[in-house]
């Protein structure tokens, strides 16, 4: 593997375990990271740990549903230096029994974690088809490869999300950008879901359910950026050994 020049990575989704994670690897590595979330204020804490080790994060309140919010979010990015990497990692995992799905919740998820994804891939591939180069990278799930029960919103989002990211890596490969989707198919161990599994199973539950750290999904997508083009992944499944599958 040999290893990218460092440049500038945009992540949309900047929350604060997987997003957070790639930050943090990225940063080690010498990259300007650009970061953007809804609340752009609750990065402050990341910030100050990225830039406490003498690195440099960006960051900024995005709502990734807004065309305009998107576009200038990529164009800052590429100010601050060549844009490396764009990663889209916006989930809107909810369940609701079909007949208790509003229009509005279907309209929401769909709009979180498919559109969003477009207008983020399309401002990235024209920000890196100018330049001549660069990764896309879009953070999938289980739901992205089948619809579990009260999964119908997220799963057709992220069924579309997958869709799109085939489109875009047969027609953005020939041109030197690589685009790449990880199917992350098992629970992340994060607060929320550690919180759930005690609620549901109580704490003993908790040391036999397999959980992804995010570090380990962050250095996942550092292998992906920096492999070599003639050996190029475009999708990838993850999950711990320990995960039924």
């Amino acid at each position: 593997m040999t290893v990218k020049s460092a440049g500038v990575c945009a992540i949309v989704g900047a929350g604060d375990y997987i997003g957070a994670a790639i930050a943090r690897k990225f940063s080690s590595e010498g990259y300007t990271i650009v970061a953007g979330r809804r609340n752009g204020e609750k990065l402050a804490a990341l910030q100050e740990e990225i830039e406490s080790t003498g690195g440099r994060l960006v960051a900024k309140s995005l709502d990734a549903r807004s065309e305009a919010e998107v576009d200038a979010f990529i164009e800052d990015a590429s100010a601050e230096g060549e844009l490396s990497l764009v990663v889209f990692n916006i989930g809107g995992n909810v369940n609701f029994p079909i007949a208790e799905t509003t229009e509005r919740v279907f309209r929401k998820v769909w709009q979180m974690a498919c559109y969003a994804g477009f207008l983020t891939g399309r401002a990235a591939a024209r920000k890196m088809l100018e330049q001549g180069s660069g990764s896309i990278f879009f953070t999938g799930a289980t739901a992205s490869m089948r619809g579990g029960s009260g999964y119908g919103a997220f799963a057709s989002a992220k069924f579309g999300l997958r869709g799109l990211v085939q489109a875009m890596a047969r027609e953005l490969g020939a041109q030197n950008i690589h685009v790449a989707h990880l199917v992350i198919d098992s629970a992340v161990d994060t607060e929320w879901v550690r919180s759930l599994i005690i609620e549901r199973a109580g704490k003993e539950a908790l040391a036999k359910t397999p959980l992804l750290d995010p570090a380990s999904i962050a250095e996942t997508y550092w292998m992906l950026h920096n492999q070599s083009k003639d050996c190029w992944t475009h999708e990838m499944d993850v999950r711990p050994s320990n995960e039924t599958f």
